[in-house]
């Protein structure tokens, strides 16, 4: 069965009912897969950060449409994408509708309003106190997150997978221990990456990414992030599927099997 993402009617405005819930994700990722193959490996990044697409229906002259494009980026990222950014992505997302006949006529970038709790004023001051962290950024401005021994996690799966390489970490000599650090910021070329999980264990550093539903549509920004980790030292890359993962046995081998693999 073909995993293909379904295309938005071409012969109908962008922003049509019909069109709505498929124009955003074609818009990115056929853009972000043009420039990887035109070798603009940067601007596909980018692309492939933008959280979604706003697109809107702004001018019609004669057979040709014009549009009004937002795209919606996480806080923290917002600004990587400044005017030459920006420039990048817009002419890669012309070259896909231009052929239709649609313009770009206004092109915009904004960061995504975080959602407000009750307690916003205390995550506020948590985050910006006087012992700064870059450890779980993101989880750490959402009403609601995991916790576990003072680290942050950005959901149950996590926080699982914690609690599994915190007990296998326990069961080790003290000489010959693992270090678990999750969702900890890493400055790589021109970008912030924040893995997963980051393990050292005898002189060697590894990454453990858990992917959801989302990462089927997002392949060729994880194989991007997977080669600038191995560029900057990490020995190799291990993903978890939590759609494959029904039970906490399972989770167990996963873990110790990558520590076989880790310590050989």
């Amino acid at each position: 069965m073909s995993d293909e993402l379904a295309s938005p009617d071409m012969s109908l405005a962008l922003d049509a009912p019909q069109n709505v819930a498929l124009t955003s994700e074609w818009l990115l990722g056929t853009s972000a897969l043009l420039m990887q193959h035109q070798g603009a490996t940067e601007t596909a990044e980018l692309i492939a950060d933008v959280t979604s697409v706003d697109v809107r229906l702004w001018d019609t002259q004669f057979d040709q449409e014009g549009y009004r494009i937002v795209l919606v980026v996480e806080p923290r990222l917002y600004p990587l994408y400044d005017e030459a950014a920006q420039q990048s992505i817009k002419r890669a997302m012309s070259m896909i509708l231009g052929p239709a006949g649609k313009d770009i006529d206004e092109f915009h970038v904004r960061p995504e309003i975080p959602r407000l709790a009750s307690g916003w004023r205390e995550q506020v001051k948590s985050v910006n106190g006087p012992r700064p962290s870059n450890q779980g950024r993101k989880p750490r401005l959402e009403p609601r997150h995991w916790v576990e021994d003072q680290l942050y996690f950005t959901n149950q799966y996590e926080q699982q997978l914690y609690q599994v390489l915190k007990k296998r970490q326990a069961a080790l000599p003290d000489n010959e221990t693992i270090g678990i650090m999750p969702l900890g910021g890493m400055r790589v070329r021109r970008r912030v990456l924040e893995p997963d999980f980051l393990i050292t264990y005898r002189g060697r550093v590894a990454v453990i990414e858990l992917d959801g539903p989302h990462h089927r549509d997002r392949a060729s920004a994880d194989h991007s992030r997977d080669r600038q980790l191995r560029h900057a030292g990490v020995s190799f890359v291990e993903r978890l599927n939590v759609e494959e993962v029904n039970t906490l046995s399972e989770v167990e081998k996963f873990v110790d099997d990558f520590l076989a693999q880790f310590g050989r």
